[in-house]
């Protein structure tokens, strides 16, 4: 085993104070620039590591953070997010943290502002959040970075706002994938759907972002003329039902092969599939929630992408922690694996504990 190079084996060397190598260390106080230069380069020498643990451990101070969720009451795929949180929190309440959630409908902008506005009647040391509606964000990160409040976004990248780290897939990169995916089922000449349901589409990067990744997976390959995109938003409070809309689509759109569903509603298609008992439609969605999992075991959906929702609740605190706590510098951009789910491999991930 290597040794454990303490502060003290590095002032020896230095010959220097112990208090000195401890102000060089953690940028604290007034050091003569060669005393501050020799001690780093003699650090790096006898390749120190920091004692992140002890150090958390000695403090006594602890750290608020703030979750910004969506309802899982509301959208059961939240729910995997909130677990992570608390397993996240379950591991480092011994270094003094404390997550208070706040929680939104992930349909109802208004409900996200409300929440988000409860924040700032407390004081919080950093925010995590899923910034699913764009445009009510905006406003809040701005006031989060002049407050000083760092802040991590899951799920949804929003760019620009830089934020301490965003936690998620590239949704781009994803959508890229679900047309590599609907392609191999597809070879021939095809209408392809992409299809948004119950979300405010133009107040979601996310879901445009998959879009197009989608469409420029078939450009990039010089398929346009053999695969026609079409994109459908379907709402159940637009007058007609969900299946009413989906009749009027595939009788006016006879030659439809595939169709990719941009979140984890991708059981609504299957369901109407099966009950129209459309065999030769290919069908790639998100997410291992309850019916999504049905649906791949009796093959009515074809792939799915798992986003590792709770992972993201669970490296989204981790990073908080990282830097409130154990002063570790991260990446800003944590993208997770692009994990594609069949029937065949389904169990593997139902038994992970990610």
């Amino acid at each position: 085993m290597d040794r454990i190079i303490r502060i003290k084996d590095i002032a020896e060397k230095a010959n220097v104070s112990t208090g000195t190598v401890d102000r060089v260390l953690h940028d604290r106080g007034r050091v003569a620039d060669d005393v501050r230069q020799r001690v780093l380069r003699i650090a790096k020498e006898l390749k120190y590591k920091p004692n992140l643990l002890a150090r958390a451990l000695v403090s006594n101070k602890s750290c608020r953070i703030a979750a910004l969720i969506p309802d899982p009451a509301v959208d059961s795929y939240w729910q995997a997010p909130q677990d992570g949180i608390e397993k996240a929190v379950e591991e480092l309440q011994q270094y003094g943290l404390r997550v208070t959630p706040f929680i939104f409908d992930p349909y109802e902008a208004k409900s996200f502002s409300a929440a988000a506005d409860k924040i700032a009647t407390a004081a919080f040391d950093g925010i995590l959040v899923a910034p699913i509606f764009y445009r009510q964000s905006l406003a809040y990160f701005n006031n989060w970075k002049r407050q000083g409040i760092p802040f991590v976004l899951f799920n949804t990248q929003i760019l620009d706002y830089a934020p301490l780290m965003y936690i998620g897939q590239d949704s781009y990169q994803s959508g890229l994938l679900a047309g590599k995916l609907l392609h191999y089922g597809c070879r021939e000449k095809a209408t392809l759907v992409v299809a948004h349901i119950e979300e405010d589409v133009q107040n979601s990067s996310h879901l445009l972002h998959k879009e197009q990744g989608f469409k420029d997976y078939f450009a990039q390959q010089g398929l346009t003329d053999s695969h026609h995109i079409v994109t459908v938003d379907l709402q159940s409070n637009s007058g007609k039902t969900i299946a009413q809309q989906l009749d009027r689509l595939f009788k006016n759109e006879p030659t439809i092969k595939g169709v990719f569903v941009t979140t984890s509603r991708v059981n609504v298609i299957a369901e109407y599939l099966q009950q129209k008992k459309r065999k030769q439609v290919s069908l790639v969605g998100y997410d291992l929630i309850g019916k999504n999992i049905q649906h791949l075991e009796t093959g009515h959906i074809d792939f799915l992408i798992n986003q590792n929702p709770k992972g993201q609740g669970y490296w989204g605190i981790q990073a908080l922690a990282d830097h409130l706590i154990f002063r570790k510098k991260n990446n800003p951009i944590k993208y997770l694996p692009l994990d594609i789910i069949t029937k065949e491999n389904l169990q593997y991930y139902i038994d992970s504990d990610n």
